[in-house]
């Protein structure tokens, strides 16, 4: 099936050129067609970012309808192959008859042989006795003390709140390929991702340090409160729903806990209003919010398995400990070392040029520590935490807005 799919798909790759399959016979096999449908892609939403300006609204809310609109489900001018994780294409986690094959002892499915050969799921956790064998092929063997990877599923209580054994198969093959997902993504997550950093990055530039000394308590105050009650309503609506409150219903609260700094950061910047007082106590508490959605997250996966004190406690103690560093270099490190020693050192042009030679020196220098950051930072938790630091630097560099400015130009 999956294979018709996609010849079916290949025979008309994109829904808007009409005259593709004869281009695509005439042409033979190429990738151009997929290219034309890339482009299409990406000229509507740029042309979405217009009208969102044209009648007044956030560019994001069209910019989402058209990723939706056009992408793979709808009108398809994306092809799926190109937005979906290549581990979903080859792990197959949901089969018919699966209950028939453990009890009478069948090979399993390679995706699912490969989880039964791990300890996520016990089969004496459940009244009947079952043997997973693989398809031949053997599986990793189990990880001893415990599940190799962080999940809730699984680890020491061998998923024994599932109702079957392979139901727990079933779900711990889609969790492990969700977090396999997560860390090679389909190419088109993957620009996603460096243009959320990016964009972070260039929101840093526009911290205001004297602002935020004024608006830091209370933003404080609103991070904690932004924390703290959607764990408690979360928590109390999953046990409402009959959920038991450890772990499904911390773990919903701790989901509905972090602030999205990329939707807040791009909305302030949009409405013009992040250099005002509100719009840097906004952009302080989302921080803030997300520092302590980090630890609530460690802290949720220790309660189905050994306290990690690293990552529960000293991962985020040195995560803000190295924020306030940076901050203080910000103010008074970065703008005299830029000034007083990287500008003297570079060798000047010759000639006219549109971009001199400090302003590319600076370029270099900002993304060398957007790089260093982000990869500091991602070992403690989240990379974006980093790119908004790096950002900050270059926030009180002389002339004002300047390194933002050569940013842009760029």
């Amino acid at each position: 099936d999956q294979s018709r799919i996609v010849l079916a798909r290949r025979a008309a790759p994109c829904a808007f050129v009409e005259f593709g399959r004869c281009l695509e016979n005439m042409g033979g096999a190429s990738s151009f067609l997929d290219l034309l449908c890339i482009a299409a892609f990406l000229a509507a939403a740029w042309f979405a970012t217009r009208i969102s300006r044209v009648i007044g609204v956030s560019s994001i809310v069209l910019e989402i309808t058209t990723g939706v609109v056009f992408g793979p489900q709808v009108f398809g001018i994306i092809d799926g192959e190109y937005a979906e994780c290549e581990h979903k294409k080859h792990n197959f986690c949901q089969t018919s008859g699966l209950e028939y094959e453990i009890d009478h002892h069948l090979p399993l499915p390679k995706s699912l042989a490969i989880i039964a050969s791990k300890d996520y799921c016990d089969p004496h956790n459940w009244d009947s006795t079952h043997s997973a064998a693989g398809d031949g092929e053997a599986g990793p063997e189990p990880a001893p003390g415990g599940a190799a990877h962080r999940r809730l599923s699984g680890g020491a209580s061998g998923g024994a709140q599932y109702k079957s054994y392979a139901e727990c198969l079933e779900k711990s093959c889609e969790a492990d390929v969700a977090e396999r997902c997560g860390l090679t993504p389909d190419v088109f997550t993957l620009i996603g991702h460096a243009g959320v950093a990016l964009m972070i990055f260039e929101s840093g530039m526009h911290f205001d340090f004297d602002q935020a000394r004024h608006v830091g308590p209370k933003a404080c105050l609103v991070a904690v409160i932004g924390t703290v009650l959607p764990l408690i309503a979360g928590s109390l609506l999953t046990v409402v729903y009959g959920k038991p409150l450890v772990p499904d219903g911390v773990a919903v609260g701790t989901a509905l806990a972090p602030t999205s700094v990329g939707i807040a950061l791009r909305l302030l910047s949009e409405a013009d209003v992040l250099s005002y007082d509100f719009g840097q106590a906004i952009i302080t508490a989302a921080f803030v919010d997300d520092i302590l959605s980090l630890v609530l997250f460690n802290v949720l996966f220790s309660l189905t398995g050994d306290f990690d004190f690293m990552k529960v406690v000293a991962f985020p103690v040195i995560g803000i400990v190295f924020m306030l560093v940076a901050m203080v270099a910000a103010v008074k490190f970065w703008p005299m070392a830029i000034k007083d020693y990287l500008y003297p050192r570079v060798p000047a042009k010759k000639g006219d040029f549109k971009i001199s030679a400090e302003d590319e020196a600076l370029f270099f220098l900002m993304f060398a520590v957007l790089i260093a950051y982000s990869t500091a930072t991602h070992f403690l938790g989240t990379h974006l935490w980093g790119c908004f630091i790096a950002g900050m630097s270059f926030a009180c560099v002389k002339p004002e807005h300047h390194p933002h400015h050569v940013w842009v130009k760029q």
